[in-house]
């Protein structure tokens, strides 16, 4: 029986929040969280009035636990004809985002958790937060996180962490460059809002062009991102957000963007 509300989507102001709502399991990831979350972020990119998308966990003591162990049949159930996994097509998803995602941690995150909060450009977390690949201590391994693992945190890290399977806390995670901000718990609401804050007010295009070059360089040599680069300035200076930008500057008011 598909659980329909085990991922809330809401839009709050400019903000399009999905939240995964298994309290209960720790807001372990199954099926309808997967397709929930991949739903949102395409909602999100649907209406052009939502601006950032805030990804997080139902109450305070999970973000997400990784997948739904309990019924680990269908966790590692596998179609083999099939060459992707949903789970997988997620993150495929997350980085061909052109609306930026920031994680809300305000509970424990680990496993596939630790994907998800890579999935996001930003993330603020409590600071009483653990994280974690734990898939050694039941006989698997992190195998789609370090997709997205491997180009956020050092490498010694993610070996130790992926290999040893125990926990770390929120400091380590911030140092390791897996988080933007670390705060008391009481604080976790107005630092993620200050971040939203921050993003609303600039240029929609200017940051769906930006998001979507970084990307395309991520795996470039130098040479060709500086020529690839040289063309995506030449594009963006034609876009109606940087003559208002370019404007406004000149008549030292707010810009009011167009998004075009």
């Amino acid at each position: 029986m598909a659980d329909k509300n085990s991922v809330i989507r809401e839009k709050r102001g400019q903000a399009f929040w999905i939240t995964i709502n298994r309290p209960d399991k720790r807001n372990a990831i199954n099926g309808d969280v997967v397709a929930g979350i991949a739903k949102g972020y395409r909602d999100a990119h649907d209406d052009k009035s939502v601006r950032v998308i805030v990804l997080t966990g139902a109450g305070d003591k999970a973000f997400c636990a990784g997948a739904d162990l309990q019924n680990s049949g269908a966790a590692f159930a596998m179609d083999y004809a099939k060459p992707n996994v949903d789970y997988a097509d997620l993150l495929r998803l997350s980085q061909n985002a052109t609306k930026p995602a920031i994680a809300r941690v305000g509970g424990v995150c680990m496993a596939g958790g630790m994907g998800l909060l890579c999935m996001t450009d930003m993330a603020v977390a409590a600071d009483h937060v653990m994280f974690g690949l734990p898939e050694v201590k039941v006989g698997v391994f992190p195998m789609q996180v370090m997709a997205l693992l491997q180009s956020i945190a050092p490498r010694r890290l993610i070996n130790e962490w992926a290999l040893t399977g125990e926990p770390f806390d929120a400091q380590t995670a911030q140092a390791a460059g897996l988080l933007n901000y670390v705060v008391p718990a009481a604080e976790l609401d107005a630092k993620l809002d200050w971040l939203i804050s921050r993003i609303v007010d600039k240029s929609p295009t200017a940051i769906r062009r930006g998001k979507y070059a970084m990307r395309a360089i991520a795996s470039m040599s130098f040479d060709e991102s500086i020529a690839y680069t040289e063309s995506q300035i030449a594009l963006l200076a034609l876009t109606e957000d940087a003559k208002e930008g370019l404007k406004a500057f000149g008549e030292k008011r707010k810009p009011t963007w167009p998004g075009k």
